[in-house]
């Protein structure tokens, strides 16, 4: 048989018949086996010139309910109906049958490598993917840490100033007792000689003022600005 693209093929085929009329069957045709065999024949080659090599291969069923639908129409006359045809064997000349190997081979070679392609790039994505989060997630932790350090230092600040503001507080009250005053004046002339015998220790030169080694003298000024900044503020309010 030949197929439409002038391939030569040698085809194995099985053929199922039944008797449906053994007085046709008897005197219709000389000798029904062999007639039914001759047509079986004839209609394989006329449907395997309407396809293909490679539709040869994958229309088997579509060929084989042709093939029968083909018999019936011609040998219902006999008084024989094809219940079944069946290609066993599809056999293509040698140098066919090499290169459709070769083909094969190229298009599993070609899948391979297609497969090992995709699995490369794959992997190239995943790894990109996995530096990304990488990269999001030390952002993220840095921008975090920041975020601490910044509370962290806020609350600080808060808390110097609040302490700060008590510790005013409470030097103004203390200052409105009786002998307070004095209290205070005892505190800023000891901070006062600490800070120079801080100094002291020190070897940098330091300009001071002339009336540095009068003590009282110091702490009046401390307390005379003092007092003028809480006349300020209550003249605010």
């Amino acid at each position: 048989a030949i197929t439409m693209d002038n391939v030569t093929l040698v085809i194995d085929g099985i053929l199922y018949i039944k008797i449906t009329d053994p007085k046709q069957a008897s005197y219709g045709v000389r000798d029904p086996r062999y007639a039914i065999s001759q047509l079986a024949q004839t209609t394989m080659r006329s449907e395997l010139g309407k396809i293909t090599l490679d539709k040869t291969f994958e229309e088997r069923d579509t060929l084989n309910a042709n093939i029968v639908q083909s018999i019936n129409e011609a040998s219902s006359v006999w008084g024989i109906q094809c219940l079944r045809y069946e290609i066993k064997d599809i056999t293509p000349p040698d140098n066919v049958r090499q290169a459709m190997e070769l083909q094969v081979a190229a298009e599993r070679q070609k899948r391979a490598e297609i497969l090992d392609s995709e699995g490369k790039r794959q992997a190239q994505i995943n790894i990109a993917e996995g530096e990304k989060k990488e990269v999001i997630l030390k952002s993220e932790a840095a921008m975090t840490d920041q975020i601490n350090r910044a509370k962290g230092e806020a609350e600080a600040i808060l808390a110097v100033a609040e302490a700060t503001a008590k510790g005013i507080e409470l030097v103004a009250t203390s200052i409105e007792k009786t002998g307070g005053e004095k209290a205070v004046a005892l505190r800023l002339a000891e901070q006062y000689i600490q800070a120079f015998s801080n100094l002291a220790k020190e070897t940098n030169t330091i300009l001071l003022p002339e009336n540095t080694g009068d003590t009282g003298a110091m702490v009046a000024q401390a307390l005379s600005v003092f007092n003028s900044i809480q006349k300020q503020v209550a003249a605010d309010k």
